[in-house]
C-alpha cells in the first residue's frame, strides 16, 4: 500500500511557489528533495533549517520521512513522534498525515504493537479512513489477531467499495499470512466491481490462477512498458506460465530504459536464481538494496544471503544472517539456515 499524502502537501506545493519569489525554506528545499527521493540531501536541508530555527514540527515531519526512504526506521518514528509532540495536541491535515506516516514506520520497523496503537488513534479521531483501517488490518494480522484483523479490512472495503487495488491488497496480506482461502472473498467481489481496467483484472486472475487471461489484460494494459507495477505484474504471470526467461528480459529492458525499482530488481534477482545465475541474482539483490526505501527489504535481504550460498560464500552468508536475525529474531526460516551456515 502506497503511503498517502493528504492534502499537507498542497500546502508545501503553494509554499514552494511563493519561496520562488521570496526565497525558498531550508524546510521548503528538504521537502523539494523529497519529492525526488533524494533523502540524504533532504537531511541536509532540514538540519539547516532547525540551524535557522524554522518551523520545528515541519522539520521533524520531513526527517521522518527522509529516514523512512533510507529505511532507517528507528529514527523515522523518533522524529515523526518528535513532530507531533510539537503540535501541543492539535489535530489538523497535517498531524493525521504525520501520524498516518508513523503507524507506516513502526510497522516496517517490526512493531506491528505500536502500528496498531497509532491506526487506532487516528481511527477515534477519523473514523472513516480506510487506509488506517487497512494497516491496522496488517498489524492485527501480523500480532496473530485474525479475527479482528478481518473486521478491520471488511471496514476499509466498506468506506472505499470501488478501488480494486484495496481488495488486492487485503488478498495479497492475507495470502502472505497463510490465509488465501479467507482472501478469495476480496477478489471475488473485486471482480464484480463495474469500474476495473485491465492491469487491475489482471492481477485479480493471476491471483486467481487464470494466468493466460492474466497475461492477456496485463498485455493489453502495458502500453510503453514504463509502468513498473505493470512491468513487475507482467513478468510473474510469464513466470507462472514456466516462461522465466522472457520474463527475466522484461525486467531488464524496464531496467535499461528507466529509473531503477526495488521490486523489479527483487523479482530479476530471483529468476537469475532460478536459472542457476547466481553472481547476476546477487547484483541485483545488492542493486535493489542499494535503492532504499522498500516494503520489501527483508525479503531483499534473505535472498541476498541465499545467493552468497549458493556462491559457496558461507562465511559472508553467515555475518549477514546474524544481522539480519537481529532485524528480523522471529523469522524461524532463517534461524534454521543459520544453523546450518555455521556448521560450514
Amino acid at each position: 500500500m502506497n503511503i498517502k499524502l493528504w492534502p499537507v502537501l498542497i500546502s508545501v506545493m503553494l509554499l514552494a511557489g511563493c519561496a520562488a519569489v521570496s526565497g525558498e525554506s531550508s524546510t521548503d528545499l528538504g521537502y523539494q528533495a523529497l519529492e525526488t527521493k533524494d533523502y540524504e540531501s533532504a537531511l541536509e536541508f532540514f538540519d539547516r533549517a532547525a540551524e535557522n530555527k524554522e518551523n520545528l514540527q515541519d522539520i521533524c515531519r520531513g526527517r521522518g520521512i527522509a529516514y523512512m526512504g533510507l529505511a532507517e526506521y528507528d529514527q523515522a518514528v523518533s522524529a515523526l513522534q518528535d513532530s507531533l509532540s510539537e503540535s501541543k495536541g492539535y489535530a489538523g491535515d497535517m498531524e493525521f498525515d504525520t501520524a498516518f506516516y508513523l503507524a507506516v514506520a513502526q510497522y516496517r520497523n517490526g512493531d506491528p504493537a505500536s502500528s496498531k496503537d497509532t491506526c487506532t488513534a487516528i481511527i477515534n479521531l477519523e473514523r472513516n479512513d480506510p487506509d488506517a483501517y487497512f494497516l491496522r488490518g496488517k498489524a492485527l494480522l501480523a500480532l496473530g489477531e485474525d479475527d479482528l484483523a478481518m473486521r478491520d479490512f471488511n471496514q476499509a472495503v466498506s468506506l472505499n467499495r470501488n478501488d480494486p487495488d484495496l481488495y488486492i491488497d487485503i488478498y495479497e496480506c492475507l495470502s502472505n499470512a497463510g490465509l488465501a482461502e479467507e482472501g478469495g472473498g476480496f477478489l471475488k467481489s473485486a471482480m464484480e466491481l463495474t469500474k476495473i481496467n485491465d492491469f487491475q483484472k489482471g492481477k485479480l486472475l493471476f491471483f486467481m490462477g487464470e494466468y493466460d487471461e492474466a497475461r492477456a489484460n496485463l498485455e493489453s494494459a502495458r502500453g510503453d512498458g514504463s509502468d513498473p507495477a505493470l512491468i513487475l505484474w507482467l513478468g510473474k504471470t510469464y513466470e507462472a506460465l514456466g516462461d522465466k526467461s522472457y520474463a527475466a528480459s522484461l525486467y531488464k529492458t524496464y531496467l535499461q530504459d528507466n529509473q531503477g525499482n526495488v521490486d523489479i530488481y527483487n523479482q530479476l534477482g530471483l529468476c537469475e536464481m532460478d536459472t542457476g545465475d547466481y553472481a547476476s541474482a546477487l547484483k541485483s539483490f545488492e542493486t535493489g538494496l542499494s535503492l532504499g526505501d522498500s516494503e520489501i527489504l527483508q525479503s531483499l535481504l534473505f535472498n541476498q544471503i541465499v545467493a552468497y550460498e549458493y556462491l559457496s560464500d558461507f562465511k559472508k552468508a553467515a555475518v549477514l544472517m546474524e544481522a539480519y536475525l537481529k532485524s528480523y529474531p522471529d523469522d524461524e526460516k532463517a534461524k534454521r539456515e543459520y544453523e546450518f551456515l555455521k556448521t560450514r
